[in-house]
């Protein structure tokens, strides 16, 4: 990640969640929310003494555009293209169409049905299908896998034997985990990670096989959700696959973590008591919590 900061007549402002391989288009549209000042124009500063950038290929990653951490950008309006409006007005008008326009993080919620991991994974593999029929296709296929190589997907892994867990993942009532992530990784050829709310920290599956593809699910210790990169209050449709190259989407999932985290919004399964935030109930410890889901759907969780 680059430690970047900007300048303008608003003021100075950090600017995160660039690195070297982010695009010129991806900073401009970063520093618009930031300052007010819309991308067409923009007129961007750099070094001392400080010289213009060229932004005629909004393509440009930063590194070939020699940005540095530690670099601060300096942020002109160009007067020339602004609009004729009252600059009062032209500006929060034109700061609040680019940031409605900016690309956000967030999470897409789906039932919590003893089967949210299928629907979540189907969901960003799929780029954006939501299928609730799915599970049982996914758990069949899960199966087949399994069965299909004993050697691997023996008793020491699975901590059942191989024909005991291909029943076991096939009933409705089973949750699925790290195993059915993995073996889903491996089967759709893309980096599966998992973000977990309760430690801040990204499990990423198939990080060392070489996939050029990337989804994200959000995890708060009982249940999974999708996560999309998509515009507010647009018909665009959302983007769930990313490259594996992408290291923003990563920093973005860890906020979105961290501020659940903060918000209390995760399950520490093995040692808390807990009360569901929905009907109040007190409720300790793992099977308590992954009964009273199933019974009554409601997954979130609270410490007491």
């Amino acid at each position: 990640m680059l430690r970047l900061r900007c300048k303008a007549r608003s003021g100075s402002h950090p600017l995160p969640g660039l690195t070297a391989h982010s695009r010129l288009r991806d900073m401009q549209a970063a520093l618009a929310a930031l300052t007010g000042v819309p991308v067409s124009a923009q007129r961007l500063l750099l070094g001392f003494p400080p010289r213009s950038l060229d932004l005629s290929d909004g393509e440009r990653r930063l590194g070939e555009l020699g940005i540095h951490s530690g670099d601060t950008l300096i942020v002109e309006e160009d007067t020339s293209k602004a609009k004729t409006d009252s600059p009062v007005v032209a500006k929060r008008t034109m700061s609040n169409s680019v940031r409605e326009a900016v690309p956000v993080l967030a999470r897409r919620v789906v039932p919590a049905d003893n089967s949210c991991l299928f629907t979540s994974v189907y969901y960003v593999v799929e780029g954006g299908v939501y299928d609730p029929g799915c599970a049982p296709e996914m758990r069949s296929l899960i199966a087949q896998i399994v069965a299909s190589d004993p050697e691997s997907y023996c008793e020491a892994v699975l901590g059942k034997t191989n024909r005991e867990y291909c029943d076991w993942i096939r009933r409705e009532e089973t949750w699925g985990g790290a195993i059915e992530v993995s073996i889903l990784s491996k089967f759709y050829q893309c980096e599966i990670c998992v973000v977990d709310t309760q430690t801040v920290r990204i499990d990423r599956f198939g990080e060392d096989a070489g996939y050029t593809k990337r989804v994200l699910l959000i995890y708060d210790g009982i249940h999974y959700d999708p996560l999309e990169r998509k515009i507010p209050d647009s018909d665009i449709p959302p983007q769930t696959i990313f490259s594996t190259s992408d290291d923003i989407v990563l920093a973005q999932a860890l906020e979105l973590a961290d501020e659940a985290r903060r918000k209390r919004q995760f399950t520490d399964v093995n040692h808390f008591t807990l009360r569901c935030m929905v009907c109040q109930k007190g409720l300790t410890g793992q099977v308590e919590a992954r009964e009273h889901a199933k019974q009554t759907g409601h997954t979130n969780f609270g410490e007491v």
